[in-house]
């Protein structure tokens, strides 16, 4: 089968297209996927780089926002037909036999015309949703899902600010905080990309590369004050590194800081007596639950939300894919389609 594997960790040069892989063999328990679409996360990037404290097995075929069809069915699988579309959750469910770890990570992902898949993993897809826009949701999609409704629990009337608004995560909060009714400042860094932004519904864009963040996040509501007036209700914050002070300090009173990552550092410091003096919230959010991934299949299905699906490239072109993620030169998703 045609495959993108990782054979050892390193640069781009480290992904190679395969065309001759070994085609995997189902197992009891598990199923045998035809994949039709699988998209990139950062994520796909570090576990290629390697990092630390996490052994990937290798050789590895990367790949965990994955849908497609049932091509074989394992022993001991019930509810499932071949042919059957379906997109992927990427962490197992616990049980009997479930593998540990995510897939694509700790074991064969989705960069491959076929992938052997645990079968409580399997989400079933409804025939009016696209396989690229099932692969888009998993990862950055359930993620914001999780911190933007279940945790962050954005409202109608507040005031969200985005930062990394342009990548997966981040146009998802943008759609989510519209769609709770909020009003929306996204950040970018350029541009080409604030003016995507505006068309995804942000109300307010500030490219950070020509504007100082905190200083036009207080030109657009005001500077946060002790008596409750100006700054933002809600910062949407995984990027991390020297933009943890900045959006800190563009909160108003009570306001909430959300996080589910932190792309560009995590170790930085903050001046905490900001964060009890405006009686901030921290809140962190971690990846996603099943119901996340239904609930953005429902959206996507009744059209109320679309994951913007940026482009689609075959397999063949996976370095390239993984140039534009890594060079920061993608709006929303990117997918390959083995």
């Amino acid at each position: 089968m045609r495959a993108a594997v990782v054979r050892a960790h390193g640069g781009p040069e480290a992904t190679a297209f395969e065309p001759t892989y070994p085609r995997p063999s189902v197992r009891p328990g598990h199923v045998l996927l035809r994949v039709r679409a699988c998209s990139l996360n950062y994520h796909d990037i570090f576990t290629r780089r390697s990092m630390p404290g996490i052994k990937v097995p290798l050789p590895i075929i990367i790949g965990s926002d994955i849908a497609g069809e049932i091509a074989e069915i394992g022993t001991g699988v019930s509810g499932f037909s071949v042919g059957e579309r379906v997109m992927v959750d990427p962490l197992p469910l616990s049980g009997e036999g479930a593998p540990k770890g995510m897939i694509g990570e700790m074991y064969d992902g989705g960069r491959a015309e076929y992938c052997v898949v645990y079968a409580p993993q399997l989400v079933k897809l409804p025939n009016d949703v696209s396989f690229e826009v099932a692969a888009s949701l998993p990862l950055a999609y359930a993620t914001a899902h999780r911190m933007m409704v279940t945790i962050g629990q954005v409202k109608a009337g507040e005031t969200v600010l985005v930062l990394g608004a342009s990548g997966g995560v981040g146009t998802a909060c943008v759609l989510l905080a519209k769609l709770a009714g909020a009003t929306v400042i996204a950040c970018a860094g350029s541009d080409e990309k604030a003016a995507r932004l505006k068309g995804l519904g942000a109300d307010h864009v500030i490219n950070y590369r020509t504007a100082k963040l905190m200083e036009a996040t207080h030109a657009l509501v005001g500077k946060p004050r002790i008596s409750g007036s100006g700054g933002v209700d809600v910062v949407v914050n995984f990027t991390g590194g020297n933009s943890w002070q900045e959006g800190i300090r563009c909160l108003k009173v009570g306001g909430r800081l959300l996080t589910c990552g932190a792309t560009a550092g995590y170790d930085e410091h903050i001046d905490v007596r900001y964060v009890w003096t405006f009686e901030l919230k921290l809140m962190g959010s971690n990846g996603w639950r099943r119901d996340d991934i239904t609930a953005l299949i429902e959206l996507a299905r009744s059209h109320r939300m679309q994951p913007v699906v940026d482009k689609v490239l075959p397999l063949e072109q996976i370095r390239e894919a993984e140039r534009l993620m890594e060079e920061r030169e993608v709006f929303g998703k990117i997918v390959v389609t083995p």
